[in-house]
């Protein structure tokens, strides 16, 4: 049955939705028709148009960076929600605006069974469908609470707007959290790519983080919903155009900030240099016994070219090492002869229990080997990847995961910093570690750079390795570090500590990069206070809502 009857209008139910309607309003701007009109439609339309909606929100993140599209996708939804006749009607709505937001957003997940896609084709329907229907419930959640808190405290439209952002905010931070937790397109993140004016903005997770960035968004793309709501009496110019001019001064005041903040902290390089290594091994040949030889003397060959700098270190991606570097001593002598002298190849691995025993245990490491081919430090990854590196609940279902192996990879202990003699402390990250704010670096032990190692070629020239890299490059400026990234088929680069992108390879390259280490920033203080200050931002959402309900009914 539909939400609404046909022909009615969100005044058959005030109260219920996220903006609520004065029952004698009238008409008075092209906005505010368009807003009935939308509030109006009912069945497959509505859901049609939710759909949509949501597919919008996603062109706003990388790599399509049309960031403007957030002012059309929330209040188009919040126009679609005063037809909601209930606060089940809501959350239907908010779900249905979400599988198209993670859908268009997460398309490219399924391009990692088309790698084997003989073992893995059941596994489609997950991948492009199952993903985006659980991701779902979050936003779902936050359009639930706002009708339900609304509805019955009978909030003001202002009111509504704002704790429609506190909600969606805080259901980002638990679709972070919940289970293994997934902050991939976060809302924030429209801000990280190459829409003009969007770094300027971005700065302000130094302050607040990503999630708090989320807040601020969601909340100024909302606010022009308001536009569209009726009013008793004629408005002058700027009252009516308020909720415009507040959207507006939300971006404006943090990108003048952010402003300041890049003055403030220019580009410093240092004198150590880096070898960035992009082999671009297809991932249907990474792990073919026949392709091993090549494959690595691929590698040698890209690390042994000359340089017109001393490097310091030679990086290779995730996993280049496809042998077990403790147990192949040939190797390992191979690649400490590309090694600079006093200088080290850091290297993402796969590392087993200590020899000689069999091999019981296998983590997804970073590890260095100086000239003489001695193994001077090591990382275990300790976030895994559900299904790809490990099987949850693994003794009840009956597959097997994504990556090469047969045995669950094992989990490191955490955040670290490692420091070698030549080389500043770095915190070693591997591949999808980078996207989890907070949680990136050692906080008893700050780093100087962070370094992360990935591998996105089971992701072809899809969305995802662009917005990996916009990820990445957000954790630099929440943590004031410099970040270097090595990817196996790119986006391989540089990010220094206020998130400017020094250098950066093309997808699908067979390249490498020699770049001088920029110097770290200051202790950020979002590096200092984590998501205690995104929480204090939503009690100050929260506390804006409280003061308009009182306001509204004194």
């Amino acid at each position: 049955m539909p939400d609404s009857p046909p022909g009615s209008s969100a005044r058959s139910s005030p109260g219920r939705s996220a903006l609520r309607v004065h029952p004698g309003a009238r008409l008075e701007t092209p906005l505010c028709r368009l807003a009935q009109e939308v509030a109006g439609l009912a069945g497959w339309r509505r859901y049609g148009l939710a759909f949509v909606l949501g597919a919008l929100l996603a062109g706003a993140l990388p790599p399509i960076d049309m960031t403007p599209l957030i002012f059309i996708a929330f209040p188009g939804l919040l126009w679609l929600d005063e037809g909601s006749a209930s606060v089940w009607a809501s959350a239907r709505l908010g779900y249905v605006f979400a599988v198209g937001f993670f859908i268009a957003g997460l398309y490219w997940i399924a391009a990692a069974l088309f790698v084997d896609i003989g073992s893995f084709w059941w596994a489609l329907p997950f991948a492009v469908l199952g993903v985006p229907a659980l991701l779902a419930f979050f936003p779902a959640a936050a359009l639930l609470v706002t009708a339900a808190i609304g509805s019955r405290l009978r909030l003001s439209p202002n009111a509504r707007i704002c704790l429609f952002a506190v909600a969606w905010a805080a259901a980002e931070w638990g679709r972070g959290h919940a289970l293994t937790g997934l902050p991939w397109n976060l809302v924030g993140y429209a801000w990280s790519g190459g829409f003009p004016g969007s770094l300027l903005v971005l700065q302000s997770v130094a302050w607040v983080g990503i999630y708090g960035l989320s807040f601020l968004t969601v909340l100024a793309a909302a606010l022009p919903a308001l536009l569209g709501t009726p009013s008793l009496v004629p408005l002058p110019v700027w009252r009516r155009m308020a909720p415009a001019l507040a959207a507006l001064l939300l971006i404006l005041l943090p990108a003048a900030a952010g402003a300041v903040r890049l003055q403030l902290f220019p580009t410093v390089s240092t004198a150590t240099w880096l070898r960035l290594v992009q082999p671009s091994i297809p991932q249907t040949l990474k792990w073919d016994p026949s392709a091993a030889e090549a494959n690595f003397h691929r590698l040698i060959e890209l690390s042994a070219s000359p340089s017109d700098h001393p490097i310091a270190a030679v990086l290779w991606p995730e996993a280049a090492a496809t042998f077990l570097i403790e147990r192949d001593a040939a190797r390992r002598l191979a690649i400490a002869a590309v090694a600079p002298k006093d200088g080290y190849v850091i290297t993402g691995a796969l590392r087993a229990n200590p020899p000689p025993g069999p091999v019981r245990q296998v983590w997804n490491s970073i590890e260095a080997v100086d000239h003489e081919g001695a193994i001077r430090a090591r990382y275990d990854k300790a976030h895994l990847v559900p299904f790809g590196e490990y099987i949850p609940f693994g003794d009840f279902l009956p597959i097997r995961q994504l990556s090469v192996g047969a045995i669950d990879l094992s989990a490191g202990p955490g955040p670290q910093t490692i420091t070698l003699p030549g080389l500043s402390g770095f915190a070693p990250l591997v591949c999808y570690e980078v996207i989890f704010p907070a949680a990136v670096v050692d906080p008893q032990s700050r780093p100087e750079w962070l370094l992360n190692v990935t591998n996105d070629a089971w992701y072809g020239r899809s969305s995802g390795p662009f917005q990996h890299f916009a990820i990445a490059r957000t954790r630099a400026i929440e943590e004031g570090l410099p970040l270097v990234r090595v990817a196996n088929n790119g986006i391989s680069g540089v990010v220094d500590a206020a998130g400017r992108v020094l250098a950066r390879t093309g997808l699908d390259a067979v390249t490498y990069a020699d770049i001088a280490l920029p110097e770290a920033g200051p202790p950020t203080l979002y590096g200092r206070a984590g998501d205690w200050l995104f929480l204090v931002l939503l009690i100050i959402g929260l506390a804006s809502v409280v003061i308009r309900r009182r306001r509204s009914a004194d």
